[in-house]
């Protein structure tokens, strides 16, 4: 990885964390895949876009109806539970 990819992802974290009043050091817990089955949705706001068959990384398990992820493009959101399947 390069400089300028490495200060790239820092600052994208940096973002995230600030947007999602998110404290401490950014650990991956587990790693799920959006139901193949589902629709795929446009993401907006604070939520992540859908795409069938997609494998997240789990950074939080917020609540019950939500789980806080990262895509493979670094993008973090939130993403319903429902549409989660463990790897």
């Amino acid at each position: 990885m390069t400089l300028k990819e490495c200060k790239k992802e820092e600052k994208a974290d940096r973002e995230f964390q600030k947007k999602f009043k998110f404290e401490g050091s950014i650990n991956v817990l587990t790693q799920m895949m959006v139901d193949p089955a589902v629709t795929e949705k446009r993401g907006g706001g604070k939520n992540l876009p859908l795409r069938r068959g997609e494998i997240l990384d789990v950074i939080q398990f917020t609540n019950q109806e939500q789980i806080l992820c990262r895509n493979s493009q670094r993008r973090y959101g939130y993403v319903p539970r429902a549409v989660m399947l463990h790897l």
